[in-house]
């Protein structure tokens, strides 16, 4: 099977930006635990 450069630069776009959507849910996530904690002090 041959990969095309146009098909491997898609493939690669969506990734990084699957990648990209789950670190900022992450680093949104992590930041409203940390100030729910900060709050409860």
């Amino acid at each position: 099977m041959y990969w095309d450069d146009t098909v491997i630069f898609g493939l690669v776009t969506v990734a990084l930006m699957i990648v990209f959507m789950i670190g900022w849910v992450g680093f949104v996530v992590r930041d409203h635990l940390r100030k729910d904690e900060r709050k409860k002090h």
